[in-house]
């Protein structure tokens, strides 16, 4: 290996086999910054999204379906549009919609609107127009699973995954903040906010999307109103193509009978985590001994119940009726269980285990695979998770108006922005059709380009961006781009 002044790394000592560091090229005084290029732009990776944006018919579906009453909720399409924008490049609350109005933004797009005009918006929202903006979400991305390889495998296996989030408040003005529990670092504790509920449709294939989301109070608990987001997410997934076996996952908060009635009543399978009550102990005390069979992780996870690392549990099952307290609503299916033996903290004393204990996890399924199929099946409901926490790394920071229904739109319109940078991912490669909405960001949104105008003397104006050499998702953000546009009409000879 030879250095830069022609030494080579056997030639030197090892206190001077470090690389030349990073310098400037040029000298402080020497340096100058000036804001004045209308003709840049920080966001190029719009260019893609937003056609895609159009050809699923965002703003058509707006102006069809949401009807504000008031003088602040006119030309809602272009408005609705504005904020998915400023949200695909970042911005987390409403002043940050302004990121939109820089350099050549203007005559990139036309119609962005102020982020005062956009908070006007907003809070012009009522409950029933809030449920209008949801169904244009889910109709959004219907269309987007039609033009994108969004959910590849939906025709055979699809999966609906549930789960609530509190989302902290400051201040006394937030309508219908509340406290209720929340997991910081692996601990549950009361946190004073807003309830968001969601439930996502995914494929073993694929990345997660919202099919469904939900605004509550902060008081509100986990299951309130699951069920009819179950049914509407059931719905929205047989829309995009999800025709063969679609499991609902959830956690032991929607272990209810109307959670799993409406699975039941639109032939939808259920794996819900059972609580350990007296009746599903009872169930697992049936379990023989010969009927526990070994699993082995491919990595080990963290019990947080137990306080350490796992590498190796066993599985078991036997048949289990759940709510028979409620009359017509006993549910018969099979009840999984996996058991992680439990430390023994004696065991540094030299006093060994004569019977050892174990914690028992139940699932309550109805899964039509096999046992440790269903299983680790289950156990992928952790994806929902990681798409809590790609929505607060992004639009969900934090809820950013006083008025609830502000906030109910502000979250709807965040699931529509996580969906839509999801679908140019999967035009741009297969890394970034599973990549993190910041990566997506980072990598395809967050491109420089400097924007050079053809006039009419070309035929037609024509507008051409010209990105940084050397980009280095160049070839993904070129995947996405000629996906979205149209190929330049030949010119005559």
């Amino acid at each position: 290996m030879n250095w830069e002044d022609g030494s080579s790394y056997a030639s030197i000592g090892p206190l001077q086999r470090t690389p030349r560091k990073l310098e400037f090229s040029h000298a402080a005084s020497r340096t100058q910054a000036i804001f004045d290029d209308e003709h840049a732009i920080s966001f190029a990776g719009l260019a893609p999204a937003l056609r895609l944006a159009q050809r699923c018919g965002l703003e058509r579906l707006v102006g069809e379906h949401v009807a504000l009453g008031t003088a602040d909720g006119v030309n809602a399409p272009a408005k609705v549009a504005s904020i998915v924008a400023g949200m695909a490049c970042g911005a987390d609350s409403i002043d940050d919609l302004d990121l939109l109005r820089h350099g050549g933004m203007d005559r990139m797009f036309t119609g962005i609107r102020a982020p005062s005009t956009l908070g006007s918006f907003l809070r012009a929202f009522t409950w029933g127009n809030v449920r209008q903006l949801e169904k244009v979400a889910r109709q959004v991305l219907v269309s987007l699973a039609a033009h994108t390889p969004l959910l590849p495998g939906k025709d055979v296996l699809a999966f609906l995954d549930i789960d609530s989030m509190q989302r902290r408040t400051y201040g006394y003005a937030k309508q219908g903040s509340g406290f209720g529990h929340t997991k910081i670092q692996g601990k549950n504790v009361l946190v004073k906010g807003l309830n968001a509920l969601t439930v996502t449709v995914s494929t073993p294939l694929s990345a997660p999307v919202v099919a469904a989301s939900r605004l509550r109070g902060g008081t509100t608990g986990s299951a309130r109103g699951a069920s009819w987001a179950v049914r509407e997410a059931i719905g929205t997934a047989r829309q995009a193509g999800c025709t063969g076996t679609l499991v609902l996952r959830g956690d032991s908060a929607f272990y209810g009978a109307e959670v799993i009635a409406a699975c039941r009543d639109h032939d939808t399978r259920f794996s819900v985590t059972a609580k350990l009550d007296p009746k599903v102990k009872a169930a697992i005390a049936t379990i023989g001994g010969d009927a526990w069979r070994p699993i082995a992780y491919p990595r080990a996870i963290f019990d947080e119940q137990a306080g350490g690392w796992v590498s190796d549990a066993q599985v078991a099952e036997v048949g289990y009726t759940a709510f028979t307290s409620k009359k017509g609503k006993a549910v018969t299916a099979r009840l999984i269980v996996r058991r992680v033996r439990k430390l023994n903290e004696q065991a540094e004393r030299g006093q060994d285990e004569l019977f050892p204990a174990y914690r028992y996890y139940p699932i309550f399924t109805d899964s039509p695979y096999t046992l440790l199929q269903a299983e680790e099946q289950h156990r992928d409901h952790a994806v929902q998770e990681q798409v809590n926490a790609d929505l607060i790394n992004g639009p969900l920071a934090h809820l950013p108006s006083g008025v609830f229904t502000a906030n109910a739109a502000w979250l709807t319109l965040t699931a529509i922005t996580h969906n839509l940078l999801r679908a140019p991912g999967c035009l741009a490669s297969a890394f970034h059709a599973k990549a993190r909405g910041a990566t997506l960001r980072r990598h395809l949104i967050s491109v420089p380009a400097r924007l050079a105008r053809r006039g009419p003397a070309a035929g037609r104006g024509h507008l051409t961006l010209h990105l940084p050499t050397g980009w280095r998702w160049q070839p993904a953000w070129i995947n996405a781009f000629t996906a979205t546009h149209d190929p330049p009409a030949a010119t005559a000879a």
